[in-house]
């Protein structure tokens, strides 16, 4: 397998940063000019202007899954691990690398999306033998809340830049839409109602655009190496247009992957 490391300009289209002969998943685009990627259960730094696999030491967490991020003031960094536990559970630590802190009490916990002001984190989670459903806590983990109920499964969830809104991906009755709710858990909104099957939606730095990933229509869950698209709409919903279709989906753009200026965003598509 070839992973492509990627980035798309909006204006320019999409252009290889970095082949890599094996696996690697989700970028995150840090502030400093370069991008947090994962492969074989630990993390790398893939510098814009140099572009290498770079490892950043993440201590005992040697089994980190594709959910992980950056912090708003870029010093932190959340990832997700299952070293230490029976299912993934969030930690943070410094964002050169060091023994991660454990966040979640309970597991199984994935990370998806960190407050502007720096003091929540969304992530999605089972509790007692539920689906999994988006919740929100303190960065230190206390304060675990349900953000809203009712769905087969969620995943996704990632906030505005104004703080107001989280996104994320729900299923009902077998259909997978983007949804969208105040932090408080109030006003819900659902946002897409087409026959593609819509994953991880990423707000835009600047508050203008809604990027996501659209399955086939019938795709059940969101597996690896199939004919998927990046999808744009305006940040307050409306129609939305297709930007760019490859071979992807698990693992192309988990996580938030804008650059710092909405000008670009990262993604991996994959050559078999």
């Amino acid at each position: 397998m070839i992973s492509e490391l990627c980035l798309f300009d909006l204006t320019k289209g999409a252009s290889v940063l970095l082949a890599h002969d094996g696996h690697i998943e989700a970028p995150n685009w840090h502030p400093e000019g370069y991008l947090i990627v994962n492969g074989g259960g630990r993390l790398f730094r893939v510098p814009l202007h140099a572009p290498a696999l770079e490892p950043i030491d993440t201590g005992a967490a040697a089994r980190c899954n594709n959910d992980h991020g950056i912090s708003p003031d870029g010093r932190t960094l959340v990832i997700s691990d299952s070293s230490a536990t029976k299912g993934s559970c969030i930690y943070t630590l410094p964002i050169g690398g060091g023994t991660p802190a454990r966040v979640t009490e309970q597991v199984p916990s994935w990370w998806h999306g960190w407050s502007p002001d720096g003091a929540r984190l969304a992530y999605v989670a089972a509790r007692d033998g539920g689906p999994i459903l988006p919740y929100t806590c303190a960065v230190d983990g206390s304060d675990e809340r349900l953000l809203v109920g009712g769905f087969d499964h969620v995943d996704g969830p990632d906030y505005t830049p104004d703080g107001n809104w989280i996104w994320f991906n729900g299923e009902r009755d077998g259909q997978v839409d983007l949804w969208r709710v105040h932090p408080d858990g109030t006003g819900l909104e659902r946002m897409t109602d087409g026959p593609t099957v819509d994953w991880f939606p990423h707000p835009s730095p600047d508050g203008r655009h809604l990027l996501w990933l659209a399955y086939p229509d019938g795709t059940k869950g969101h597996p690896a190496n199939l004919d998927v698209a990046l999808c744009l709409m305006p940040a307050n919903g409306g129609p939305g247009r297709e930007l760019f279709r490859f071979t992807g989906g698990q693992g192309s753009i988990n996580v938030p992957c804008w650059s710092p200026q909405s000008d670009r965003f990262a993604f991996v598509r994959y050559r078999l």
